[in-house]
């Protein structure tokens, strides 16, 4: 948990993908947070979270479906959203933070 809390409290934006090695739609997420990622590159850090390993921090922030994805910055949650978005919409959401 302080290990999670010390990355979230970064000055660049840092996105926490919550998915479960199930999850048929957690598998379509994962490509689309690389492609994220390699456009954004050092702008935004990106970290997933497996809620069945991790179900403390799941269920600290209600993370009841997959995937579930959290924005935070400096620590602070200023975005969230259930289910797979596009690349454009979550970089436009990481923009806008």
């Amino acid at each position: 948990m302080s290990k999670f809390l010390e990355i979230i409290n970064q000055d660049k934006p840092v996105l926490v993908d919550f998915f479960a090695d199930w999850c048929g739609p957690c598998k379509m997420l994962g490509p689309i947070l690389k492609q994220v990622k390699d456009e954004l590159e050092d702008k935004v850090s990106i970290i997933k979270i497996n809620v069945d390993k991790n179900q403390a921090l799941a269920s600290k922030y209600q993370v009841r479906g997959v995937p579930t994805m959290l924005l935070f910055k400096n620590g602070k949650q200023v975005w969230r959203q259930s289910g797979v978005l596009q690349k454009n919409e979550i970089i436009t959401v990481i923009n806008s933070n």
